[in-house]
């Protein structure tokens, strides 16, 4: 019989899992197991919080994903920081105790918060993506990334995500800070309300949306996430 609070019971319950699952694994729901066998990931910078084997870990370079990437992301200071991961071994990623969900894109496009993917494989394209609207800006955010491509994805979110689907004549609205991804084909409008009271911090906490119309999907978190602030 175990022991109440023995430490092998502990061990052998919370000790990582052959699943065998492929190049993205989920440990739990708020731990990425990424197995490479001499090829590469990308993870989002500071992702890392442990691993096994031969493993390099190299900042992205300047010039890594283009020169329209790199004046984005010095215009902005935003954009996905990211860190490219190669050699051979199994890495462990997380990022703030947030729920992680993986999933495949096949020849599709997303758009993803930069803050919110914590890994993909290099056969995706990324690419910033500006949001033209000077009223993105007092949103919160300027850029997003598309992800293009055929391969796997893995993102974060404050509790569990809910997807929305768009229809023509059906749009959906959303706060800025609680929109993780949509269709990469969708171009999302600002829908402002702004008032003096907003700035005076008596608005109603809602005066910014994202409108999205035509036919896709938006995923939203339960939970308003102020880049920069600490959770």
């Amino acid at each position: 019989m175990v022991e109440r609070y023995d430490l092998d019971g502990f061990i052998a319950a919370s000790e990582q899992k052959e699943l065998n699952e492929g190049m993205f694994e989920l440990e739990s729901d708020r731990m990425l197991e990424v197995n490479l066998n001499n090829n590469m990931v990308w993870t989002k910078l500071g992702a890392m919080v442990a691993y096994r084997g031969n493993l390099k870990f190299t900042r992205e370079g300047i010039f890594e994903q283009g020169i329209t990437n790199l004046l984005k992301k010095m215009i902005s200071s935003e954009g996905a920081r990211l860190t490219k991961v190669e050699g051979t071994g199994k890495l462990y990623a997380a990022d703030s105790g947030k729920k992680i969900t993986i999933f495949k894109l096949k020849n599709q496009s997303i758009c993803i918060n930069a803050n919110d993917i914590l890994a993909f494989e290099p056969t995706l394209k990324n690419e910033i993506k500006l949001t033209r609207k000077i009223v993105g800006m007092l949103a919160g955010g300027l850029f997003n990334v598309v992800l293009s491509g055929t391969g796997l994805v893995a993102i974060t979110t404050y509790y569990d995500p809910l997807t929305l689907i768009v229809k023509p004549g059906n749009p959906v609205f959303s706060d800025p800070n609680a929109t993780v991804a949509w269709s990469g084909h969708l171009q999302p409008k600002f829908k402002t309300d702004i008032q003096l009271k907003t700035f005076l911090g008596r608005g109603s906490g809602e005066s910014i949306q994202m409108e999205f119309e035509g036919d896709g999907f938006v995923v939203i978190q339960p939970y308003e996430e102020h880049i920069g602030c600490k959770k």
